[in-house]
């Protein structure tokens, strides 16, 4: 039976995204092939405000620095700072000035306004403290984790006092500084310092671990969810360091791949909580292999979601985006022999279509690869439909 894209393409809205699915995932992923449009954080906006309201979603995960995440959090649930601080202060990546991200923030601070802590909504930054032109210094995880061991548990069980780890980090500058990302001989995770780091780091951890029952008993959720936080970021970012001071063929692979490790980690902490929306470009999300050209090389490493879906297995659920034109980015009408040229001729505006039904409507001749003439966007590779849930069309991305 021959089937027609237009009878697979129906509206996009939170009924019919969780009516592909075969259960109901505890971690839902909501994939854009480009950043900055406020058009498709609308978009996913609309998806989580459904979620909340309809299916008791209580938490969005999106791809901005973990760290920062916790000034949105303490913000839109006790009311720490104002929106404007939050917004400076609570993303990475420039994702402060958006003003579809600062609607998001200022909506779920109106919804938790008077509710109970159970009740309330959470904001989580899923990535670890990295920017493409580097990583930050451990200092604030390693010394937010010394520091919350130091007040639970004997202090003969803490590897190192304070000041010790405050003399081995040195000048925050060593750590973040931009040229080491491309140069190694710039870094300085390789140093004698940043080797006994590591250890420490990892000791402080291995506490964290060792010492669960007390702690579980002692502090709130809360406190505990970001203990575990800063374990994973401390150890994270040192390995992250370590290796940018590599000098072999596959420190940039092993750069991207620990990136999205860290991403994983964390990814797997929200689903400790219940159901959660999680936002991030496709390429993080995706269960295929993810590929980028940097430094003149083609990168290939698993993606966070691919990570993520190894372990969740139907609990995971990946919704893909594509678009038809960016005209303010010199990306227009796409070919017709394009998978997106092909969406492009549909009627509606923006659409939901079952992967699975049009990859079988597209048989064993998939379209051509469309190819950007922009770097700030990624094509859909028509042969990732049969690992994708759902595919999101939006026609056409409005002139900013």
């Amino acid at each position: 039976m021959v089937i027609d894209i237009k009878d697979i393409a129906q509206p996009f809205d939170v009924s019919a995204v969780l009516g592909l699915l075969s259960t109901r995932p505890r971690l839902l992923a909501l994939g854009e092939p480009t950043h900055g449009e406020d058009a498709l954080l609308d978009l996913r906006n609309d998806l989580f405000r459904q979620l909340v309201e309809e299916e008791g979603y209580r938490t969005i995960a999106i791809e901005s620095d973990c760290m920062m995440g916790l000034v949105v959090d303490e913000y839109i649930t006790v009311g720490t700072g104002t929106l404007d601080e939050t917004m400076e202060h609570g993303f990475s990546h420039g994702w402060g000035a958006s003003s579809a991200n600062r609607e998001l923030v200022r909506w779920m601070r109106a919804y938790n306004d008077g509710r109970p802590a159970s009740d309330q909504l959470h904001f989580v930054g899923f990535d670890g403290p990295l920017e493409t032109t580097g990583a930050a210094s451990p200092r604030q995880a390693l010394t937010a984790l010394h520091t919350e061991l130091s007040t639970r548990v004997d202090a003969e069980l803490l590897p190192c006092t304070g000041e010790t780890l405050d003399r081995l980090l040195g000048s925050d500058d060593r750590w973040t500084d931009s040229a080491a990302m491309m140069d190694p001989t710039r870094s300085v995770g390789q140093s004698a310092e940043a080797g006994r780091l590591r250890l420490l780091a990892d000791d402080l951890a291995a506490l964290v671990d060792m010492q669960t029952p007390h702690l579980v008993a002692s502090i709130s959720q809360e406190d505990w969810d970001r203990t575990r936080l800063y374990a994973r970021t401390a150890t994270g970012l040192l390995r992250y360091h370590h290796w940018m001071a590599d000098t072999s063929p596959a420190r940039l692979t092993r750069l991207v791949g620990l990136r999205d490790q860290m991403m994983a980690h964390n990814l797997l902490a929200v689903t400790e909580r219940g159901p959660a929306l999680v936002h991030a470009h496709n390429s993080h999300l995706q269960r295929q292999k993810s590929t980028v050209s940097m430094g003149g090389m083609l990168l290939e490493w698993w993606s966070a979601g691919a990570l993520v879906s190894a372990r969740l297995g139907a609990e995971y659920a990946f919704v893909a985006t594509a678009l038809g034109t960016i005209h303010h980015q010199g990306v227009g009408t796409p070919s017709p022999d394009t998978l997106e040229g092909l969406l492009y001729a549909l009627p509606e505006d923006r659409c939901l279509l079952n992967a699975s039904r049009l990859s079988t409507a597209l048989g064993s001749a998939l379209p051509a690869p469309r190819v950007s003439p922009w770097f700030g966007y990624a094509p859909l590779n028509p042969t990732h439909l049969v690992g994708n849930d759902g595919l999101v069309f939006v026609k056409d991305v409005p002139q900013r």
